[in-house]
């Protein structure tokens, strides 16, 4: 059964950001540090624009491989 492209990307983020959500995560870094604010939300236009450039297929396995690892 294949996992839909909204559910991969809802997945993700929890995977990365966890319990915050993603344009919250970017505020509270950049509150922290400017720097890496900038850095962090340039990291999460790289991770919209991953979502959208990637096949199902492709972010399935990569969720597949992450969630393997946490479990490790």
């Amino acid at each position: 059964m294949s996992i839909s492209k909204p559910e991969i990307k809802q997945l993700l983020e929890r995977v990365i950001f966890e319990e915050t959500y993603p344009q919250d995560w970017v505020e509270d870094v950049w509150a922290l540090s400017a720097m890496h604010g900038d850095s962090g939300a340039k990291l999460l236009d790289v991770f919209y624009a991953l979502i959208e450039c990637c096949s199902e297929e492709q972010l399935e396995n990569l969720l597949h491989n992450l969630y393997e690892k946490q479990l490790k």
